[in-house]
């Protein structure tokens, strides 16, 4: 196994291809200027942003996984707000949980019935503080 977000794990084998591409990730601080008369401005350090991190994966049918199923995995975890912890390589990523706010799709090839047979997916991460 690669990693895990909550229910969800990225891994690949023999049968199945579950797994991510082009992670980022983002970390920023927050800094307000005061003005100074007659001298330059003075930055102050106010805090830290949010943690922000955005990756892509691709679903195959022919890599073992129905792409359909877990395009809507994530729409549903977008919907119900949920945050979890996220896990790479048996390593936390950041101190907090993680939430999906938007999700990006891309429906590539189809089959002669409609069915999607190969989807990519672009995911952004926000930590949860």
């Amino acid at each position: 196994m690669i990693g895990a977000w909550g229910d969800v794990t990225f891994f690949v084998s023999d049968s199945e291809l579950r797994t991510f591409d082009a992670f980022k990730r983002n970390e920023s601080s927050r800094w307000a200027t005061h003005d100074i008369h007659g001298q330059k401005t003075k930055a102050e350090y106010t805090g830290v942003n949010q943690g922000k991190i955005t990756f892509t994966m691709k679903f195959s049918a022919f890599h073992g996984v129905n792409p359909r199923k877990e395009l809507d995995k994530f729409v549903k975890k977008v919907r119900s707000g949920q945050a979890e912890i996220l896990v790479i390589g048996n390593k936390r990523i950041g101190v907090g949980k993680w939430y999906i706010p938007d999700v990006g799709e891309d429906w590539n090839y189809f089959d002669n019935q409609g069915n999607v047979l190969s989807a990519d997916i672009s995911i952004s991460m926000e930590e949860y503080v």
